[in-house]
């Protein structure tokens, strides 16, 4: 806006005073100050307003006014509420420095002037920008756009003093301007936005961290050529990204959140774009699944494995060793009622797109961290094929990086690369706990690391007893590793809930009561007695006990079950129960 445009309307109530051949000059801004240098707060072209507190006597005009006109301000404004009437010196200097000056009548109050300047200069920086962003619109539908997102999230940084970053729905940082969002925030973010996209409420969603406003758009392609809008949430809840903007949305005008969807359409477009780029890796690890799960040679899944070598495995240049993760995402009936998988929903894509993300690493940021890896899909299940450098996994001489005489191997526990099935899910498991609500479960499996194309069967069918592991587990996210498959945690998954319920009530229920009824903590001293291995001393001291109190409340356990809690079989027995109930 000009300085002319300030003189103009009436309930501003300025009164020039000189400097009238300046008035074209363009305000960018408004700044209040009474400091008699105030250079390091000034940028150019603001109006700056003063109530002349800093002027002393006359000489003090002249290094004020130059302090100003070499900072490149638009105009001073000086109120008359203080001296009445504005001092010749200070005019004269201002003609002097060909500098606007202007008189606000006492009645006005600054923060009036500064409102209205805020408001035209937004409102003009904002219809700027959408200029921008509809040229880059048409740039990336047309063909590739340099910079991407991150070009028009600069944009409302430079020109709205707006902060904004693009989230996947796991909270892992996609795009920015500036610096990143922490972990913590992230992850916080896009559960307040899962939860409230599952609700069915519409965006922008409000959301406070550590007394920071966000305001939370979905980012949803609703353009032209766009895919037909699902009329389930679910359907899209978990893959679509978001983009956080630091600012409280719901006191905003039409035209800034109008803005705001535009951008988010741009995403949009990126997104998809990002999408399509994926497919030739999902095909070909579809390829590899078809052949391991009909059984076809070693050698014909070699020669698959080598020809998507290019784009599976670039920059690797050695032939990896192979990880395989099953993931499978189940809904219950709308409204969250019925057993899994009684929705209608087809949860293989779902968990396909959940799947590729959160194989990711969440310390990464950027949209092309996931270049290696080819995810398939399956009915409601999605596989995923990992491949790890050959020499930084571990050797079977030994399983934590050490040699076999006990040296320390080439890879270390901290080195080794592996995926780990808790570590996988850690940074994750309380957005996608919001995402899935009341009615939706996220259970996955992962395998051992196999060496050539004649394990990856055995480590798929290893992938999938995992997740099978998982899922009878209780929460809403569930992970279980090949490591758990070699003892008793395999098998009690699979034991029938009414054997199960008969057997934990007949060590358990006595001890229960006799808790409920004397609190005597009979449960937790049996618990802390079996994980110390029976030790007499070492289970006092962790539970702050004398050892004839706890042998008191051992020999109470006994006489209640009939069991010998120095007999391994009675051990075994409470052990398994305590993991049941």
């Amino acid at each position: 806006m000009r300085l002319r445009a300030l003189l103009e309307t009436d309930a501003l109530g300025l009164r020039l005073l000189g400097g009238e051949h300046e008035l074209d000059r363009s305000v960018r801004g408004v700044m209040t100050t009474d400091l008699r240098d105030p250079s390091r707060y000034l940028t150019g072209g603001e109006l700056v307003l003063t109530g002349l507190a800093w002027r002393r006597d006359a000489a003090d005009s002249e290094p004020f006014v130059r302090i100003l006109a070499g900072a490149g301000v638009a105009g001073l404004a000086a109120g008359e509420a203080e001296l009445g009437e504005i001092p010749g010196d200070l005019i004269e200097a201002c003609e002097r420095h060909r500098l606007p000056i202007f008189a606000v009548d006492e009645t006005v109050a600054f923060a009036t002037i500064t409102e209205y300047v805020v408001r035209q200069v937004s409102g003009e920086r904002a219809g700027d920008l959408a200029a921008v962003v509809d040229r880059h619109r048409r740039l990336m539908t047309s063909g590739p756009a340099g910079g991407g997102p991150d070009v028009v999230l600069d944009l409302l940084g430079s020109d709205l003093d707006l902060h904004a970053w693009v989230l996947s729905p796991t909270g892992r940082q996609i795009a920015g301007a500036g610096e990143p969002l922490p972990g913590q925030v992230s992850a916080t973010l896009a559960g307040h936005h899962l939860a409230a996209t599952r609700t069915g409420r519409r965006g922008p969603h409000r959301a406070t961290v550590d007394g920071i406003a966000y305001s939370l758009f979905p980012i949803r392609n609703t353009g032209r050529g766009a895919a037909p809008a699902s009329r389930d949430v679910r359907d899209s809840v978990l893959s679509d990204w978001l983009l956080a903007v630091e600012a409280d949305a719901s006191d905003w005008p039409a035209a800034r959140l109008d803005l705001l969807q535009g951008v988010t359409q741009l995403i949009a477009v990126e997104r998809d774009r990002r999408d399509a780029a994926r497919t030739v890796r999902r095909r070909l690890a579809q390829e590899v699944l078809e052949l391991v799960q009909t059984g076809a040679a070693p050698t014909e899944i070699a020669a698959r494995l080598r020809v998507a070598a290019p784009v599976l495995l670039p920059g690797l240049g050695t032939a990896p060793h192979w990880q395989v993760v099953v993931a499978r995402v189940e809904w219950g009936a709308e409204g969250g009622t019925g057993g899994p998988g009684t929705s209608g929903i087809a949860g293989g894509p779902v968990a396909q797109a959940l799947l590729e993300e959160i194989l990711v690493d969440p310390a990464v940021t950027g949209p092309d961290s996931a270049d290696r890896i080819a995810v398939a899909h399956a009915g409601d299940e999605a596989v995923a094929l990992v491949p790890l450098p050959a020499h930084a996994v571990p050797s079977a001489d030994g399983a934590d990086g050490t040699e076999a005489d006990g040296t320390a191997g080439a890879t270390t526990a901290k080195e080794d690369p592996a995926l780990h099935a808790d570590a996988l899910l850690a940074a994750v498991r309380a957005p996608l706990s919001a995402g899935l609500a009341d009615d939706g479960r996220l259970t996955l499996g992962v395998s051992a690391a196999v060496h050539s194309p004649e394990g990856l069967r055995g480590a798929l069918e290893e992938a999938r007893h995992a997740r099978r592991v998982a899922a009878a587990r209780p929460g809403r996210v569930c992970a279980a590793g090949h490591h758990e498959l070699a003892s008793h945690v395999l098998l009690l998954p699979f034991v029938p809930d009414d054997v199960r319920r008969a057997f934990t009530a007949r060590l358990l229920d006595p001890l229960r009561d006799y808790d409920r009824r004397h609190r005597a903590e009979l449960i937790p001293t049996l618990e802390a007695f079996l994980d110390c291995d029976g030790s007499w001393t070492r289970c006092a001291a962790r539970l702050h006990l004398h050892v004839n109190t706890l042998r008191y409340r051992v020999g109470r356990i006994e006489q209640l079950t009939g069991r010998d809690l120095s007999r391994l079989e009675d051990k075994l027995d409470f052990f398994l129960a305590l993991r049941m109930s």
